[in-house]
């Protein structure tokens, strides 16, 4: 008993410490349906995405996260549909969780529209017991084969053209995922968001970016994440971004066509996690399809 604690434990303490119990990604602000469900069909296009982040390279057991999403406006409505899949590996564990997402979007001004969002997921729980090496076999500890556990989420995001600013929880529920004596070891809490960002119009070739993420759990330190990033002639992106106490990032990304934008980043860890690895890697490209009466004119910032 001491020793399937103990293993849990050490397996869990330095996720949870960090806030990481949600997949976690360096450009969230082209990620924004993952976290906020009002989002989905905000971009007017039928908009695919696809990331690859390998988190913390040459630590054994570090995060690796693929995630896919596709989301659109329906028809001519004030609806929005997103569907999303994350696909998360930490150590011995592995997660697989698919979202659906619904937003409806009220217009406030000729410039300016309010969405409202709520999100449906479902989340297979899978755990490595060889991995765990443990000293007495312990069958409760097989019981975590694809193990399903349903949540809803929901959220409000504000935007326009220029900028935008989100509150969100994506979900309601918190999940126990191991027990020992019911004393949850693993316990996935709820995970709050606040979201912004504002473009400013430099010059004729130039804009400016600031954004902001603000995740807030319980028993874990408030995860602040600040980045600043420059359009040069509407098709080359390049910033940096600060997780506080935790990371320090560079991004790039490029405008390849009015379709097809492709994005890097990489984080350097700025805590003593950082004398065991070389840094974190992310590469997403998002593919837009647009109705040819709404072709975007100029790219979006976000």
């Amino acid at each position: 008993m001491k020793t399937r604690v103990l293993l849990f434990a050490l397996l869990f303490t330095g996720i949870v410490s960090y806030a990481q119990q949600d997949a976690q990604f360096t450009q969230y602000m082209y990620n924004t349906i993952n976290v906020n469900p009002a989002y989905a069909g905000s971009r007017g296009a039928l908009s695919i995405f696809a990331l690859h982040r390998t988190q913390w390279v040459g630590l054994d057991g570090a995060p690796v996260t693929n995630a896919v999403s596709v989301n659109t406006p329906f028809n001519e409505s004030r609806l929005g549909l997103g569907v999303s899949i994350i696909n998360d590996k930490i150590g011995p564990t592995h997660e697989n969780t698919i979202s659906a997402d619904l937003s409806y979007t009220i217009p406030t001004s000729e410039t300016v529209k309010l969405s409202f969002g709520i999100k449906a997921t479902a989340n297979l729980f899978d755990l490595d017991v060889t991995r765990l090496n443990p000293v007495d076999d312990d069958p409760s500890l097989h019981d975590f084969n694809n193990k399903f556990s349903p949540n809803i989420g929901a959220g409000v995001y504000l935007h326009s053209h220029k900028g935008y600013v989100g509150l969100s929880v994506p979900n309601f529920i918190e999940t126990n995922r191991y027990d020992d004596n019911e004393v949850a070891i693993f316990k996935e809490k709820i995970n709050y968001y606040l979201i912004a960002g504002y473009v400013f119009e430099l010059s004729s070739f130039a804009k400016f970016k600031p954004a902001l993420l603000t995740k807030m759990v319980e028993g874990a330190p408030l995860q602040v994440d600040i980045s600043g990033n420059f359009m040069i002639n509407d098709k080359f992106v390049v910033g940096v971004a600060y997780r506080w106490s935790a990371a320090l990032s560079a991004n790039v990304g490029f405008q390849v066509s009015d379709a097809l934008y492709i994005g890097y980043g990489y984080d350097l860890e700025t805590t003593n996690l950082d004398n065991y690895n070389s840094g974190s890697h992310e590469i997403f490209l998002r593919y837009e399809l647009f109705n040819k009466n709404k072709k975007m004119t100029t790219p979006r910032f976000f």
